[in-house]
C-alpha cells in the first residue's frame, strides 16, 4: 500500500502512481472487450457475445429486485459499470505481480479510488432522484415529516445521512480490500506454503462479494430516491 503513493511520473502538476496506471490498464482492457463483444452482433452469438449477454442479463435480473424491471433496465449502464469496474479491480489483486510491481497496484485497495467511487455514487443517487421526481418534490422529501415540528430535528439528520452513505460505501470497500491484502501478506510471511493458496481461493468469492455489496447498496439508495413518500 505504501508503494501506491509513490509517483511513477508526472503529467504537469499531476502525479501518476501505480494505482492510476493500473486503472488505465483496466479501463483499456474493458473497453477492448466491450468493443469486441459488440462490434458484430449476431443472432447466433459467438463465445464473447454470449458471455456479454449473460453478464448483462444477470446484472439486470439482480437489480430488478430493488429497482423494478423498468428502472433496472434504465439504470443498468451506470450500475453495471460500477459492478464490472469494481469486480475487475478487485480481481486484479489476485495476479502474481499485484502490489509488488512498481506500476501495478490494486485500485480498490487505495482510499482515493474508493472515495472517488463514493462521490460518483452520491451524485448518481441524487441526479436520478431529481430526474425522476423533479427538483422541488425531491428536495421536499427530505423535510416531509409529520408532525411538522419534527422537521427541525429530522431535516439535518436526513442531510447528514446522505453524506454518510457515500462515505460508508468508500470506507467499506477500501477497508475490506486493503485488509484482505494485509492479511494475505502477513499469512504469507508466517505460513509461506499453504495459507496464501487458501486465501487466494477465498478471495475469488470475497472480491465478487465486495462488488455485489457496493452496487446493491447503491441500487437501494437509488430506489429510495425514486419513492414518492
Amino acid at each position: 500500500m505504501e508503494e501506491a503513493s509513490h509517483a511513477l511520473f508526472r503529467i504537469g502538476p499531476l502525479e501518476v502512481t501505480g494505482v492510476v496506471t493500473t486503472m488505465w490498464a483496466i479501463i483499456a482492457v474493458l473497453a477492448l472487450v466491450c468493443y469486441l463483444a459488440t462490434r458484430n452482433l449476431k443472432e447466433v452469438p459467438g463465445p464473447l457475445q454470449t458471455g456479454a449477454e449473460l453478464a448483462v442479463s444477470a446484472l439486470r435480473n439482480f437489480f430488478e429486485g430493488t429497482l423494478g424491471r423498468e428502472h433496472a433496465y434504465r439504470y443498468l449502464p451506470i450500475l453495471g459499470t460500477f459492478f464490472v469496474f469494481i469486480v475487475v479491480c478487485n480481481y486484479s489483486g489476485l495476479l502474481p505481480a499485484a502490489g509488488h510491481a512498481k506500476g501495478f497496484q490494486v485500485p480498490t485497495a487505495a482510499l482515493s479510488v474508493t472515495a472517488g467511487l463514493g462521490v460518483v455514487a452520491f451524485f448518481t443517487t441524487h441526479v436520478i432522484g431529481i430526474r425522476e421526481r423533479g427538483l422541488g418534490p425531491y428536495l421536499h422529501s427530505f423535510a416531509n415529516v409529520k408532525p411538522v415540528v419534527l422537521v427541525v430535528l429530522m431535516l439535518p439528520l436526513n442531510l447528514i445521512e446522505q453524506v454518510i452513505r457515500p462515505v460508508s460505501l468508500a470506507l467499506r470497500l477500501y477497508g475490506n480490500m486493503s485488509g484482505e491484502e494485509t492479511v494475505t501478506e502477513q499469512l504469507y510471511e508466517i505460513f509461506p506454503i499453504g495459507a496464501p493458496l487458501i486465501m487466494q481461493v477465498l478471495s475469488l468469492l470475497f472480491c465478487a462479494l465486495q462488488a455485489i455489496v457496493f452496487t446493491m447498496l447503491l441500487s437501494i439508495y437509488i430506489s429510495e430516491g425514486l419513492e414518492e413518500e
